[in-house]
């Protein structure tokens, strides 16, 4: 099943748990609404690595409650992805076994892409075992 969507960030609370010499790490939880072929809410924690030049490396967990193509589920997602001063842009990687009601058994992988701003876009691909 191929998604395709974007999502709002709808809150972002970031917090510095480490700084020196213009490098930090912070731990941000953010909230998001989503829409396209995902309908629903989401959230996220991610830990944040800011390199001296602005720049960051970011990883987290997102959980997804959502209706895709008209039926609900649950979704858990790990994310990667990179900042680059400008945009941030991440890969998705289902978490198997984490998914309920539409997106039970699910795996797969995807993509979003956010330009400065609350806005941003994605493509989700799943397989559902």
């Amino acid at each position: 099943m191929k998604l395709h969507g974007a999502f709002e960030v709808t809150g972002w609370d970031e917090k510095p748990y480490w700084e020196r010499d213009g490098e930090k790490l912070t731990k941000a939880s953010v909230t998001q609404k989503f829409s396209g072929d995902v309908e629903g809410e989401g959230s996220v924690e991610w830990l944040m690595c800011y390199r001296p030049d602005g720049t960051a490396h970011f990883v987290g967990l997102q959980r997804i409650e959502a209706e895709a193509r008209g039926k609900p589920g649950v979704l858990t997602i790990e994310t990667t992805g990179e900042f680059d001063g400008n945009k941030a842009a991440g890969d998705w990687r289902v978490i198997p076994g984490a998914g309920s009601g539409a997106f039970e058994g699910a795996t797969g992988k995807g993509r979003f892409t956010a330009p400065m701003g609350p806005a941003a876009t994605f493509d989700l691909q799943l397989r559902f075992l």
